[in-house]
C-alpha cells in the first residue's frame, strides 16, 4: 500500500503508549494496533485529528505516501 502511517514513529517521539494514546483518542488499542501496523483501509478524518491532537503533531506527520515501484 502506498500510503505509510507513522503513529509508532510519533509515539516513539513523543514517549507515549500504545495504550494511552487509545485513551486520549477514544479508540481501542486494537483497532490503534491495526493503524499503526499498516493494516487499515480508511481512517476517519475525526480520528486523525484527535490523534494529532494527542499527539501535538500535523497529519503530514503520521500519513506518508510512497508511490509503488513499477508504476508510472
Amino acid at each position: 500500500m502506498p500510503i505509510i502511517i507513522n503513529v509508532d514513529v510519533m509515539l516513539a517521539k513523543r514517549k507515549m503508549s500504545v495504550t494511552e494514546l487509545a485513551d486520549r483518542v477514544g479508540i481501542t488499542i486494537a483497532n490503534l494496533s491495526i493503524l499503526k501496523n499498516g493494516k487499515a483501509k480508511a481512517i476517519r478524518l475525526s480520528t486523525l485529528e484527535s490523534i494529532c491532537k494527542a499527539l501535538d503533531c500535523q497529519p503530514g506527520d503520521i500519513l506518508e505516501y510512497k508511490s509503488d515501484e513499477g508504476e508510472v
